[in-house]
Parts: C-alpha cells; structure tokens; sequence
C-alpha cells in the first residue's frame, strides 16, 4: 500500500510539474490539465487493450498526440488572457470528458477501459507496485531533471519575463505568444506521460478520474506547494497524493473540503 501511495506520489509530481510550468512560470491559467492527464491514459491505454501495442510505444504516442492535441488548442486559446483564457481551456476540459464517456467502443465509457497491458522491463512485467517504483521514480525525476534545466535556460527566463509583463517582454524582442504555446504543448506532453504510466500502472482508465474535479484540484495543489517555484510541486504532489487518502474516511465532505481549500487559496495565497 505505502508502495503504491510512492507510485501515484511520482505521477502526480509529473501531474503538478508541468502544470506549475504554465501557471507558475508562464502566467497562464489551465483549467483542462485534468483532461490532458486523460489524454494520455486513454491514448496509451486505447493502443494496448485495443490494437496490442506495446506500452512502451503506446507511451511514446500518447506523450507526442496530448502534446499535439494541446497544441491545437493552444493556438486560439493563449490568444485569450485572464478569466476568458481560463474559460476557453474548461472548454476543452468538457469536450474531453464528453468524448471519454460516450466513445464507449473505444473507451469502454462509464465502465472504464480495462485490459491494458503493463510495462515489460528486461523480460518481466511490471506488475506490481513494487516492480513500478522504480520506473515510476526515473520518470519523475528526468520530469525536474528537464524543468529544472528549462527554467534555468535562457527560454525560461523569457517565460519568466513573459509571466510578468507580455509587453515588456515583447519590447525585449521575445516572442510572447510562441513561447506560451510552446510551454503549454511542453507541459501537456508531460500530463500524457503521467496519463500513460497511471494507465498502466492500475491497467485500467475510467472518465471520473479525468474530470473537471481533478484540473481545478491541481491548480490548488500547485497553488499550495507555491507557483513559479521548483520545490512547489513536491509539496503539492504530496498533498496531492495523501489527502484523498486521509479524508477517505468523510467520503461526500470530501469534494467540499477541497471547495473550501481552493476558496482559500484564491482568497489568501
């Protein structure tokens, strides 16, 4: 159990990472990463239980289709600002909660999709918590490993530059909206890594987990771990992963418990 609690612990570092790069170091806000997360489970999951491709290539194709999917998106959406920006991605975040329910011969719909295959490593399955950890760890840390580079690069100074003033940043020479677009293809291909090693890691995807719930429960725990930093999202992806198991016990408080959270984080931090 404690095994599995460090598994979704990695994932939902990856989940909150890339999230924190749009809000925090972008100044954007996101409202469909939820969806996104989806994405990539039931891409890589779809082409396993499906079509019998191997998980690793199922991997590789849901990272690259969520980026590009984001990326359709992001060109007409990052042209929006504020509360219409945030407006225009719950969009997609409600097309996308649409399509996992009602594609049911290729989703499996309310039911889920069930049959997904586990990773193989060296000739064994990676069928148990313990086997994942470590694949789960690696791509957890290549995820910081990566942001971590990014954010001190050159681009991300920009992003930064960008995230305080679109205008002085575009007096600087530096292409605001591209980069943007950019980040949030960037940080959508990485919810579609952490979509695909959820997938299969439980070998099952069901629509409930990708919802609206999860896009503005991220934004909350990126907010409290702290946007615009790199030790934030290991805050907010513990929280993340331990509050869902603490409050299990009050079952429908739960959903207001996160409520009152986010009211008090849009209020306070």
């Amino acid at each position: 159990y404690i095994t599995s609690l460090g598994v979704m612990f990695f994932i939902n570092l990856i989940l909150v990472a890339s999230l924190n790069l749009v809000l925090g170091y972008a100044g954007q806000i996101s409202l469909c990463h939820g969806a996104l997360f989806g994405l990539g489970a039931y891409i890589s999951g779809v082409l396993s239980a499906r079509y019998g491709l191997t998980p690793a290539l199922g991997m590789l194709i849901a990272v690259a289709g969520t980026a590009f999917a984001a990326l359709l998106i992001a060109l007409p959406t990052l042209r929006l600002r504020g509360h219409y920006l945030a407006m225009g991605t719950l969009g997609f975040n409600a097309i996308l909660s649409v399509l996992f329910v009602e594609l049911v011969p290729i989703t499996g719909g309310p039911n889920g999709l069930s049959g997904i295959a586990p990773f193989r490593l060296f000739g064994f399955e990676l069928d148990t918590p313990t086997r994942f950890y470590p694949l789960a760890w690696f791509a957890g840390f290549l995820t910081m490993f990566l942001i971590l580079n990014l954010v001190s690069s050159r681009n991300g100074r920009a992003l930064r530059a960008v995230a305080g003033s679109e205008i002085a940043a575009g007096a600087l020479g530096i292409d605001a909206f591209r980069l943007k677009v950019a980040t949030f293809a960037f940080s959508a291909g990485l919810a579609g890594l952490a979509g695909a090693l959820y997938a299969h890691f439980n070998m099952f995807a069901s629509p409930e987990t990708f919802s609206f719930f999860t896009s503005v429960l991220l934004v909350v725990m990126v907010a409290l771990g702290g946007w615009g930093t790199f030790w934030g999202p290991f805050l907010g992806a513990l929280l993340f992963t331990a509050a869902p198991e603490l409050l299990r016990q009050v079952h429908d408080a739960e959903l207001f418990l996160f409520g009152l959270c986010m009211i008090l984080v849009l209020l306070y931090f």
